[in-house]
């Protein structure tokens, strides 16, 4: 046996596994923790969805209105939350520090708690279009006094849906599966 030989069969493809997995765990473990589940930023105002989508029953797409007609759903303006609190609930500080933002015309700062790597590519509209529930990747977001994300932000999440979307479809959906091809969710 040449000695060349050995290093082509034994070596250089332990060798390329070793990479490989290190490659993998160093991406695993140093994952930000924006894209891991439990994720929960502090947010400018204090903001109940317990209270807004649970106990007033607002609809999602209320104050996130770009999820059926824009790839981001988008977070709620001042003017938005204005459109109720002119009016309600004005003596609480959190809603004065809103006015005074409003008055301002300045932006509320919302931070984002469902946030993809840059090379992902996600479009709400075909999912909300197709009637998937907010709640199917959100969470029970009608429960929850401070926004936490509930879902981790990995792929295998994405494709098992794609793969069987039965769960997160209503009854009557004819659609049998999510695109797989990598060009889908990778642009």
């Amino acid at each position: 046996m040449h000695p060349f030989d050995r290093a082509f069969r034994f070596v250089l493809p332990v060798g390329a596994v070793a990479v490989l997995s290190t490659v993998l765990a160093v991406g695993w473990f140093t994952q930000p923790d924006r894209f891991a589940k439990g994720y929960a930023p502090e947010q400018p105002i204090p903001f109940s969805h317990q209270l807004h989508a649970g106990t007033m029953k607002m609809q999602c797409l209320y104050c996130h209105s770009g999820a059926e007609r824009s790839r981001s759903a988008g977070v709620p303006s001042a003017e938005v939350c204005m459109g109720c609190h002119k009016v309600t609930r004005t003596d609480r500080p959190a809603i004065q520090k809103l006015t005074q933002l409003y008055n301002a015309g300045k932006p509320i700062l919302w931070q984002r708690v469902h946030t993809l790597p840059d090379h992902v590519f996600f479009d709400h509209r075909p999912h909300v279009n197709a009637g998937i529930a907010c709640q199917t990747c959100h969470g029970e977001v009608q429960t929850m006094p401070v926004i936490t994300r509930e879902m981790g932000m990995r792929m295998a999440n994405c494709l098992g849906c794609h793969r069987d979307p039965h769960a997160a479809l209503p009854k009557d959906s004819k659609i049998t599966r999510g695109p797989e091809n990598c060009s889908a969710c990778h642009r």
